[in-house]
């Protein structure tokens, strides 16, 4: 990807967007597992993934770390760990499906990185969960091991599959809005 001032302002523009999207399901409180208020559903993988697409793992970086950073000191309740947390969930997921998209531009291999990438989030999330929530949430690690399986496997296979088939069918209107408006121009 080049550095030019269009791609920076277009990435600056997808992460707004992707923190919006994050900020309005924050105040909707969307619990996605029935009978928990916690976690809530978050598509802003969503808008990072068609950017990835576009323009490439760097990009997907550069948008995971700037949406992760604002809502860290805006709507967080979980500080840096939240941070940390929204960084490993939001990079385990898009990354490999950037990169296996890179591989042949096809919606074949789209769809293959995005069932790669909830292939690779749902464990790494699950060990991350175990590892890092005790150090924000006041439970003892055995209590996030008992949720492990009922709750945060569900949930990270829920949320992966959500963003993989919205990223599905918004993918291609937004490529032909990005074409036409030269703004994939990398």
């Amino acid at each position: 990807m080049k550095f030019t001032t269009k791609n920076l302002v277009t990435l600056a523009l997808l992460s707004a967007m992707a923190y919006a999207v994050t900020f309005v399901f924050n105040i909707l409180n969307i619990a996605l597992i029935p009978g928990y208020n916690f976690p809530i559903l978050d598509v802003k993988d969503v808008i990072i993934i068609i950017g990835g697409f576009i323009y490439g793992p760097m990009a997907t970086l550069m948008m995971s770390l700037a949406v992760s950073f604002i809502e860290w000191f805006t709507i967080s309740k979980t500080g840096h760990w939240g941070f940390i947390m929204n960084m490993i969930a939001t990079c385990s997921f898009v990354i490999p499906a950037v990169l296996i998209y890179r591989y042949k531009k096809k919606n074949v291999w789209a769809v293959a990185g995005l069932g790669v990438g909830i292939a690779v989030m749902v464990p790494v999330m699950l060990f991350a969960n175990y590892i890092i929530t005790p150090l924000y949430m006041p439970v003892p690690r055995e209590a996030v091991a008992e949720l492990l399986i009922p709750l945060f496997l569900p949930f990270n296979l829920a949320k992966g599959g959500i963003n993989a088939v919205l990223a599905i069918v918004l993918y291609n209107p937004v490529k032909m809005i990005f074409n036409k408006s030269q703004l994939n121009q990398i």
